[in-house]
């Protein structure tokens, strides 16, 4: 695992200065109220010195291998951690394409994608599911367009963020399609498709906990970016979240999934910052 943190990170030093003020106060008064030699004060002194070294390359080190952190926006509770969806407890979202496609063939939708295990783990088709998709009273009114010309899959279109129930789960329409339906967006959309999520669970999650993938850290091309990073990509959905002004009363939570394979690429340390 490479290291994301310098050792002069301000995280790091200010839990560091901390740690160090509570030592120094309590050896300070121990000092004071117990009759101590010269040369016992100095070695205690040599072992302090030792025991902070320590100590400062175990923050140090602790961060930079760190897979969560709990920041707190908006009174809410914020969790951002490694680990699987599809083991976490209360509604978790699937990101779909703008038509809700529930083809997995590795063409419209991979086999590996979080769409494709929701599929493949839930249905052997998925004929009911379409037409519950089809007939659902408010998706009919977040309608975008309709796409006659589409030859595999479905043709009609709905707005960027738009939300399906299916029990613990929330289909979220994010993703535009092209012609040979590649995954892509444009950055306006994808902001857009923020804000309209956090609106479409403030009102569905009924005080429920919710989990949500880190969205476009997949095969989702961004046509204005030659590159993205996953960071940028988990500090937009962090902002977004911040923006919304939603609220998760407890024992309700958010928390954002980051599969293992990206946990070298996000400096949880940093997102500190966004309280």
């Amino acid at each position: 695992m490479k290291l994301k943190i310098a050792p002069w990170n301000k995280f790091i030093l200010k839990k560091f200065f901390w740690f160090l003020t509570v030592v120094n106060t309590i050896l300070s008064i121990t000092l004071i109220a117990v009759d101590i030699d010269k040369k016992t004060k100095f070695r205690i002194g040599i072992f302090e010195v030792v025991v902070f070294i320590i100590v400062y390359f175990y923050f140090w080190i602790y961060e930079n291998f760190r897979d969560n952190i709990k920041i707190n926006i908006n009174n809410s509770q914020l969790q951002i951690k490694v680990g699987d969806i599809f083991s976490q407890e209360g509604l978790k979202v699937i990101g779909v394409n703008e038509y809700f496609d529930n083809i997995v063939d590795n063409a419209i939708i991979s086999k590996n994608s979080l769409h494709g295990r929701y599929i493949m783990n839930n249905y052997e088709n998925t004929v009911n599911l379409d037409k519950e998709i089809e007939m659902d009273s408010h998706l009919m009114e977040l309608k975008s367009g309709y796409n006659n010309e589409r030859k595999i899959g479905k043709k009609q279109k709905y707005k960027l963020g738009s939300i399906f129930v299916d029990g613990e789960y929330l289909l979220t329409s994010f993703a535009k399609f092209d012609d040979k339906n590649r995954a892509y967006l444009y950055m306006n959309d994808y902001i857009n498709f923020l804000l309209n999520f956090w609106n479409e669970i403030d009102i569905i999650y009924s005080g429920r906990s919710v989990t949500i993938p880190l969205f476009g850290s997949g095969i989702t091309r961004f046509k204005e970016y030659d590159h993205i990073t996953d960071q940028e990509l988990l500090e937009l959905l962090i902002w977004s979240f911040k923006l919304s002004r939603i609220k998760f009363k407890y024992p309700a939570s958010a928390t954002i999934i980051i599969h293992k394979d990206k946990a070298d690429k996000i400096n949880f340390t940093k997102l500190k910052g966004w309280e």
